[in-house]
């Protein structure tokens, strides 16, 4: 039973593909909150494009990073420093993901904020991101990832600024920062 247990606790956590009603095509039963990315307890995906295709679209390093789940070297990003004010978007896809206010330096090695954007509360099915259970280190993490494209970006942990104690600990190479009005 314990070998069954690692087993399972070893493989990638993903949630299930919504299902079709009674043979109707998934975007009929989705309906009009997917088409408008009402998150509700559904998510809107892009296309998923071929690994040929982000590898076209991303250099080695985003590549890397956002589709086998990689992690840039710490104190190395181009936005560990960023004090502009702006938003912080998904390299692949150009979802808004982090706000700029949000940020700030936990002396890690990577961009850190303290709450994605589009959360209310503790609810964060206005943001553009998921949580996933990732095991891949031996330890159990929280893998965060853009809802829209699945492009992997960091990890959250328990150990932030008041008033959420989050620190979202996110690839530089895995965003791309557009300044301005966050």
């Amino acid at each position: 039973m314990a070998l069954l247990l690692r087993r399972l606790r070893s493989l990638p956590f993903r949630a299930a593909p919504p299902r079709a009603a009674r043979g109707r095509p998934v975007s009929d039963v989705l309906g009009a909150r997917a088409r408008h990315g009402d998150a509700g307890s559904l998510t809107k995906h892009e296309p998923s494009l071929p690994k040929s295709e982000w590898r076209k679209k991303l250099t080695p390093e985003q590549f890397y990073v956002t589709r086998e789940k990689g992690t840039e070297p710490p104190f190395s990003g181009i936005y560990l420093n960023n004090k502009e004010s702006g938003m912080y978007h998904c390299v692949c896809c150009d979802s808004p993901l982090f706000s700029s206010e949000k940020k700030y330096c936990s002396g890690t090695g990577w961009p850190s904020f303290s709450e994605a954007h589009g959360t209310s509360g503790s609810d964060e099915s206005g943001t553009g991101i998921l949580r996933r259970v990732d095991t891949s280190l031996g330890a159990v993490r929280t893998e965060v990832v853009c809802k829209q494209c699945e492009a992997h970006l960091g990890h959250v942990f328990p150990d932030g600024p008041g008033p959420t104690g989050q620190r979202f600990c996110i690839n530089s190479v895995a965003l791309k920062f557009k300044p301005g009005q966050p």
